[in-house]
């Protein structure tokens, strides 16, 4: 063991570092153009839509009341904490945020429903239109709507969003973000973080779609859910060759069933080599979205020397990862535009990896959408919460012991901050709304249930849970440690061990490994430097992890199924990654890293 690099990785009586101000070269002028114009929701598109991002009023209070003065301006989708907001202030747990903005009405549509959608509000969103409240959303990562069509008037229309967020203070959903960053863990957010958007439906309409590709009969089900009693309302489903309007038809079906299967025939596969898409469109009486799929199936199974493989559409497929904590320097969680999304995986792409492992974080929807378009797999983290966590027994135990935590048992709740029952079916639910949320994504090969013990509780019978909602994709059940024997991998982390296969019935896999560091200057943003092993200059970096890609491919003919290098960027004091956070230096470079990650 390189106890000499765990020592420092452990940052013991560390010390805050001077920090510098950062940024990519993807962020836009919003005088010239607001933030993410694109349609937010790729797989149920509808074209009557509105775009809500832009400048909202803002205001901070201490109570629950309304204010009736505002404190300035906000850009959204950008929350209050970064620079792109144009605010630059910290949500306390015991604040609370407000946003105000008006919408015009000409007129109200007879037999419309005006749905308000928001892709994320971190952390608890109450939404008011013309002072009543519409509805609102407890959880900071997931999408939601609300049908502001009791409350609206002809003419000017007042839309105000009440935000709490409690961070780390408390057993709800945060990923890594803490009060006191540092290290491993990064300055938290909160407000709206993804887009905003308005759109009409008819009385009766599409509120979610189930896209299953059925790949060993050639055929796709799809399944609808309206949202409300439809007294028999006809759907109508049309499958085209691509997501062009004018591709070729290949299947139309008519039904008042909400399920149906449509028979592709001859058909060509989704993989990250040749990612082909099928447009679809749904119509459901006068409702109608437009979607798409990719005809894949994922799997695990025996090679032809009979060690257990990670499968893609019925054959040993290596999926080599790397890990992305999707953070930016002048944005936090929200990318600075949509090139900024394509660029990250497309480098990502090309310095040879096939599989990214979306870290603690669930993306916006258009994410998701890159990577199904680019083919790039992705491995897809439920969000950790509970107490705070034990140091002493989830990071220091494990890794100068790391054989000794299969021996307990993740019901002794104490040991995992998990004692609070509502926070454990806090997670359970919003565990199943992230798996119903994502579910259609072609690239989402691999749901990661717990990592390295953070929160982690019951997850022999969360794995159950899982897989009973979706059949259709692998489960790592514990990934770094505190394994329980279930999933479908043997999930371990090692920055400072040797890296060895021990092959077992699961499938194994590195879910993550490397953490190599090379602070580049000029480009950090603290003077305080976070990683598992440092390189002083590039030479040697990229010599060491040349070594390191020698090695993978060396036990994937061991064995090894899957492995995740940590990671794809540098993260505030983190500079492990492979791009610096402000993204204008690739330390390792691309044709380089290609032929090193992808060499046969």
């Amino acid at each position: 063991m390189d106890f000499k690099n765990a020592v420092k990785a452990l940052q013991i009586g560390k010390k805050e570092g001077k920090k510098f101000r950062l940024s990519t070269e993807f962020g836009k002028n919003p005088e010239e153009e607001l933030p993410f114009p694109e349609y937010p929701r790729p797989q149920m598109r509808r074209e009557n839509w509105t775009n809500l991002n832009g400048w909202w009023e803002y205001a901070f209070t201490e109570t629950q009341k309304m204010p009736k003065q505002r404190d300035g301006k906000i850009l959204v989708p950008f929350s209050p904490e970064c620079d792109a907001s144009g605010v630059k202030r910290q949500l306390l747990p015991k604040e609370y945020l407000w946003y105000f903005r008006t919408i015009q009405l000409p007129k109200i549509p007879a037999g419309k429903r005006l749905l308000l959608q928001f892709g994320a509000v971190d952390q608890d969103a109450v939404i008011y239109c013309n002072g009543k409240r519409a509805g609102g959303h407890l959880g900071g990562y997931l999408s939601f709507s609300v049908d502001l069509t009791p409350y609206l008037k002809t003419g000017e229309n007042e839309l105000a969003v009440k935000v709490r967020d409690e961070t780390d203070t408390d057993w709800k959903g945060r990923g890594k973000q803490s009060l006191t960053p540092g290290g491993m863990f990064y300055t938290a957010q909160s407000g709206i973080w993804q887009s905003v958007w308005m759109e009409w439906v008819p009385e009766t309409y599409l509120e979610r779609i189930v896209i299953t590709p059925e790949y060993d009969t050639a055929s796709v089900k799809v399944r609808v859910f309206l949202n409300g009693p439809d007294a028999g309302l006809t759907k109508k489903i049309t499958v085209r060759e691509s997501e062009a309007p004018d591709a070729k038809v290949i299947c139309v079906r008519e039904t008042r069933e909400n399920e149906a299967e449509l028979i592709l025939g001859n058909f060509a596969g989704w993989s990250p080599e040749h990612p082909h898409l099928y447009g679809v469109s749904i119509e459901a009486g006068e409702d109608r979205i437009e979607s798409y799929f990719g005809m894949r199936k994922f799997g695990i199974g025996k090679d032809e020397k009979g060690i257990t493989r990670l499968l893609l559409n019925g054959k040993p497929y290596f999926q080599n990862g790397v890990l992305d904590q999707g953070y930016w320097p002048e944005s936090l969680y929200t990318p600075p535009s949509d090139k900024a999304m394509v660029y990250d995986i497309k480098t990502a792409k090309r310095l040879g990896f096939n599989m990214i492992r979306k870290h603690l974080k669930v993306e916006c929807a258009r994410w998701y959408s890159h990577c199904d378009h680019i083919g790039m797999l992705v491995w897809q983290d439920m969000i950790n919460g509970g107490g705070r966590s034990i140091q002493t027994f989830l990071l220091y135990l494990p890794t100068v012991l790391p054989f000794v935590t299969t021996e307990f048992r993740d019901n002794c709740y104490p040991l995992f901050s998990r004692t609070s029952k509502t926070g454990r079916e806090w997670w359970k639910r919003e565990c199943r709304e992230t798996v119903h949320q994502l579910y259609n994504a072609p690239c989402v090969s691999l749901w990661v249930l717990f990592n390295e013990g953070w929160g982690q509780f019951d997850a022999r019978e969360m794995t159950e849970m899982v897989r009973a909602l979706d059949p259709t994709r692998q489960i790592d059940h514990a990934s770094g440690w505190y394994d329980q024997g279930a999933g479908d991998i043997k999930s371990l982390h090692n920055y400072f061990r040797p890296l060895k296969v021990k092959p077992e019935e699961r499938a194994f896999a590195f879910s993550e490994y490397g953490g190599y560091t090379y602070p580049v200057q000029e480009h950090l943003y603290s003077e305080k430097s976070f990683g598992y092993r440092t390189y002083q200059n590039q030479t040697q970096y990229q010599k060491a992890m040349n070594a390191l890609a020698e090695k993978i491919r060396e036990l994937t003919e061991q064995g090894l199924a899957a492995a995740v290098y940590t990671q794809l960027t540098d993260v505030e004091e983190e500079s492990n990654g492979i791009l610096t956070y402000d993204r204008k230096v690739c330390k390792w470079e691309p044709q380089e890293a290609k032929d090193f990650c992808s060499k046969e």
